[in-house]
């Protein structure tokens, strides 16, 4: 279709998927917390679910799978 067409009849058939995380708000604008007593369910972040931690190691990306134990 025409560009001009387009932008006449407000016609936008562009999708973009993009799997963009935020961080929830109030409605003054503050960060929410997380409720702990909801396992399942992170309120801090919009749709339910924190975004998986990348640690950079010599310029290259790397995702934690499987938490370290640490020695005590």
């Amino acid at each position: 279709m025409w560009k001009w067409l387009e932008k006449f009849i407000g016609v936008n058939d562009t999708l973009v998927l993009t799997k963009e995380v935020k961080r929830a708000r109030t409605k003054r604008g503050r960060y929410k917390a997380d409720d702990k007593s909801t396992a399942d369910y992170n309120e801090a972040w919009v749709g339910g679910k924190s975004p998986k931690k990348v640690y950079k190691i010599k310029g290259r990306k790397y995702v934690l799978k499987k938490r370290l134990k640490t020695r005590q």
